[in-house]
């Protein structure tokens, strides 16, 4: 038999090779963990205005229904402030424990307003207004009350309302209700409206009276149509007595005329007696002329006599021509 050959020698395994300084190494790394772990929650922290000075603002509510540790307290849709905490406070009243940091603090006045929104869609919401931002600060740990607006509260009211709107509608549409009378008499005026006497017979209620109002109308018409005639006659007799009167061939430039000439003839007297009374003064200076001094007062009594005559006749024409007149005496002086 053949003997088999036997196996070559295992080779010898060579030793791992040995790091410097392993446990330190490990360590260095576990310690820059821990630096870089705690760098990031400092940084987080520090985001979050974990360092940053702040000032306590309390808010106290009813409920605090939707409101987190975390939400923001808003001024004009910008973020101010943080909810820290919420407790329960000794009249049953939610206190709401909110900081404000300092560089935001100067937005919030003793006379600003807090609100707390519950909307139907979206989360509830802190609100700040600020009026007047001439009043004081708001100090550290002041307590104010928050104004709560819950929308969800109004649906029951709403949904009352709309049944009691529903239901007056259903009353008005009714076939018996007031509407449904109240276009049928509209129906019927407006059948009455398509009629012979339209809106008239409407108005008055039946045929009747229409025609005896349209009789009245015609009437009145034929009578304005009279009127107007008669007016245009006065018109053209008021034109003529005009023209008699005050034209050129008229009354009134003869009277004129006539008593220009009544004036002359008073001058000639008046020219007359001034003579008289020269002659009278002659006669009384000179006494032994007396026939000639009456042959003179003869002559001027037959002229100013004359003249007299000349003047009532010129009177008789003025009032013959003139019959406004009324003193119709001729006085001598």
């Amino acid at each position: 038999m053949t003997e088999s050959p036997s196996p070559p020698p295992a080779a010898a395994v060579a030793p791992a090779p040995t790091v410097a300084h392993l446990e330190a190494k490990a360590a260095g790394l576990l310690l820059l963990m821990a630096l870089l772990l705690l760098g990031a929650i400092g940084y987080v922290l520090y985001a979050r205005g974990a360092f940053e000075a702040t000032q306590r603002l309390v808010l106290v509510a009813d409920d605090s229904e939707g409101v987190v540790v975390g939400m923001d307290l808003t001024f004009s849709g910008f973020p101010i402030g943080r909810v820290r905490r919420i407790e329960l406070g000794g009249d049953g009243n939610a206190r709401i424990l909110i900081d404000v940091p300092r560089k935001d603090a100067h937005w919030l006045r003793s006379s600003s307003v807090f609100t707390l929104v519950r909307g139907l869609v979206g989360n509830t919401n802190l609100r700040a207004y600020s009026g007047v931002l001439t009043d004081p600060l708001l100090p550290d740990n002041a307590e104010r009350r928050v104004l709560a607006g819950d929308a969800t509260a109004e649906i029951p009211k709403l949904m009352g309302d709309a049944r009691a709107l529903v239901q007056n509608l259903n009353a008005l549409v009714a076939p018996d209700a007031a509407l449904a009378g109240s276009l049928a008499n509209l129906q019927a005026a407006t059948e009455r409206l398509k009629g012979p006497r339209g809106a008239l017979g409407l108005l008055l209620g039946n045929d009747a009276e229409a025609a005896k109002l349209a009789l009245t109308v015609d009437r009145a018409n034929a009578l304005l149509a009279r009127i107007d005639t008669l007016t245009r006659h006065v018109d053209t007799l008021a034109v003529k007595a005009d023209a008699q009167v005050f034209g050129t061939q008229g009354l009134m430039p003869e009277a004129r005329n006539a008593v220009l000439q009544l004036g002359g003839l008073l001058s000639e007297a008046r020219n007359t007696l001034k003579r008289v009374d020269g002659v009278l003064a002659e006669a009384q200076a000179i006494a032994s002329n007396t026939r000639s001094a009456t042959t003179d007062l003869g002559a001027l009594r037959a002229e100013v006599e004359a003249s007299l005559r000349k003047v009532q006749q010129l009177v008789d024409e003025v009032n013959r021509k003139w019959p406004f007149a009324r003193d119709t005496e001729l006085r001598l002086p």
